[in-house]
């Protein structure tokens, strides 16, 4: 394979990779430690 191919699916895959851990974070079970600073602060 080309250098260029093998550079290309390594960026794709890293890519993909943080957009699913992102999106487990956000929306998975760890979503439930996170805090919303706007609800700390009510008025």
């Amino acid at each position: 394979m080309e250098p260029a191919i093998v550079l290309s699916i390594s960026v794709f895959a890293a890519v993909v990779a943080i957009t699913a851990l992102s999106i487990y974070t956000s929306f998975g079970p760890p979503s439930k430690q996170l805090n919303d600073p706007y609800d700390d602060h009510e008025d």
